[in-house]
């Protein structure tokens, strides 16, 4: 007897591996912004009802970025977003400090008036965000500024492992910047701007390097 093929999946229905993906991509942006607090528990159940999926894309999500250092798992089967030690955070401070300036050195030969410009509305966001007192709202735009640049670097592995830091550092950055209250936006935004128009690449490497790791020391409790 010639065995019968499967019979064909509806045009749109999505398969595991995509509805996978879009669980993991959600969940991935939600903690790198920072709307998750530290130590946020969540469930497989409760993720696969919030997104309409079964548990096994669920499952498969949590993994991924269990790996990435996004969420933790514990021996019990607990799922939590991180809590970071002041020696995880000096540790991620340093990455960022290494990365970062490297990333911004190689974008400025491609920084031209038009994404100067950008940047510049880029922080006109994060001031807005900041005067709301909007802690996830400032997060976004403050990563999408920096990213905004490295993506001119053309340094995939590089920018690929940068996301991965600020997705350990997300929850964590929210409580902090929650309990400060701030009134200014970054101020070294603007020596970074400056720093592209000139075409200063040491001065805009030390832009870079401060802007990270001075915004990184106050999370150190």
């Amino acid at each position: 007897m010639i065995p019968q093929p499967p019979p064909p999946r509806p045009a749109d229905a999505p398969s595991t591996g995509a509805a996978h993906d879009r669980v993991y991509r959600a969940l991935r942006t939600r903690i790198m912004h920072g709307e998750a607090a530290p130590g946020a528990a969540l469930t497989l159940r409760g993720i696969a009802r919030e997104f309409g999926v079964s548990m096994t894309p669920a499952r498969e999500a949590v993994r991924r970025l269990a790996a990435e250092g996004a969420l933790q798992v514990s021996s019990s089967g607990r799922i939590a977003t991180p809590e970071l030690t002041n020696e995880r955070i000096e540790e991620l401070a340093s990455l960022r400090a290494m990365l970062e300036p490297e990333l911004a050195s190689r974008a400025l030969p491609r920084a031209h008036f038009a994404l100067i410009d950008r940047l510049e509305q880029i922080n006109h966001g994060v001031s807005q965000m900041v005067m709301r007192h909007d802690a996830p709202g400032y997060i976004r735009l403050n990563l999408e500024f920096h990213r905004t640049l490295y993506l001119r670097a053309q340094a995939p592995a590089i920018l690929a492992l940068t996301e991965t830091v600020w997705l350990q550092l997300g929850p964590t950055m929210s409580a902090l910047y929650g309990r400060l209250r701030r009134t200014e936006p970054p101020p070294h935004h603007r020596l970074i701007l400056a720093a592209l128009r000139a075409g200063d690449e040491p001065g805009l490497r030390l832009a870079v390097r401060t802007d990270v790791s001075q915004g990184l020391r106050m999370l150190k409790g």
